[in-house]
């Protein structure tokens, strides 16, 4: 299996899948959640609004006032690609004003700001009920409840589920990315709750995302013991494994036994059942297989035999 090109798109939905289309969002949410999510919400049709505050003093006219625009240009343009941006200073009457206007004409806000920041902008969900009835407000925080006023970030948050396992940081920013996930769900959640039928469909609704459920949501593999060591996808299955091979790695993911049965056909192991596959000698046997294999042969043996293989480089 030949690796995949990394791809600049925004992974836009279908032209026949935008459910979102004719749906105003205003987001306020800055750094990685909200804007993936806010990207996501764009691909599926909604017209997407991100307010930014002014630029730090003394920078460039055209600096970004979100910092993701300041430290990652790339990924700040990427996230932002087909969305409409303003500058307002929500410190003032004329920035708050101005956002006033914004969400007049608004289905969904979306923040990611501490509950008390919220408050003291007037954008809290109780008073945005009586100043914006009709708009719903997706909320991003760090912890729900009482705990979305204490700071974190993804590494913290990783770290309580479990994810941080020795002193390596984690490959990517998963509870961010996830957290993403969750907010773009919760505005699908709100828009179908706005539009079902009945005297109080265009109410707002409020939907608070804790980026610490995010990952504690993508942390029950490990707590239901698949991923740790003695589970079918934490190494006990030597089918489901990270091999070194002649030069460079493979991954393999012949976990269903009619992979599991190529597998061993291709390794000139006799395949009984299931449990072969838990077998120390098997382990051993596919260790020694993929050991004298090249990644080309490899990437060969996967579209002959059918089998779940990815070939990589030598670990960094």
């Amino acid at each position: 299996m030949k690796p995949v090109a990394p791809t600049t798109a925004a992974f836009p939905a279908a032209p026949s899948l935008r459910p979102l289309r004719g749906v105003r969002i205003t987001s306020l949410a800055l750094n990685l959640p909200g804007p993936a999510a806010l990207m996501r919400l764009s691909s599926m049709g909604a017209r997407c609004l991100k307010i930014e505050p002014p630029a730090p003093p003394g920078a460039p006219a055209d600096t970004p006032g979100d910092p993701m625009g300041q430290y990652n240009a790339g990924a700040y343009a990427q996230l932002h690609a087909g969305i409409r941006r303003r500058t307002l200073d929500l410190k003032t009457e004329a920035g708050q004003a101005a956002l006033a206007r914004e969400l007049a004409r608004s289905d969904v806000l979306l923040t990611s700001f501490r509950p008390s920041a919220l408050r003291k902008l007037g954008l809290s969900a109780g008073q945005l009920r009586r100043t914006h009835p009709h708009l719903s407000l997706v909320a991003i925080v760090g912890a729900p409840g009482a705990r979305a006023e204490a700071p974190g970030h993804d590494l913290t948050y990783l770290a309580e589920a479990g994810l941080v396992p020795g002193l390596e940081l984690p490959p990517t920013l998963f509870a961010d990315m996830a957290g993403a996930l969750l907010a773009s769900e919760a505005v699908l959640q709100v828009v179908l709750a706005q539009r079902a039928p009945g005297g109080m469909a265009r109410r707002g609704r409020s939907v608070e995302v804790a980026l610490s459920e995010a990952a504690a949501w993508l942390a029950l593999p490990l707590r239901w013991g698949l991923t740790q060591r003695q589970g079918a996808v934490g190494g006990a299955h030597a089918g489901y494994r990270v091999y070194a091979c002649a030069d460079g790695r493979v991954a393999v993911a012949a976990l269903e036994p009619h992979f599991a049965q190529a597998l061993c056909r291709a390794a000139q192991i006799e395949y009984r059942s299931l449990s072969t596959l838990f077998a120390p000698e098997t382990h051993e046997r596919l260790t020694r297989f993929f050991a004298g294999q090249t990644r080309a042969a490899l990437d060969a043996l996967a579209e002959r035999a059918d089998i779940p293989l990815q070939t990589l480089g030598e670990a960094e």
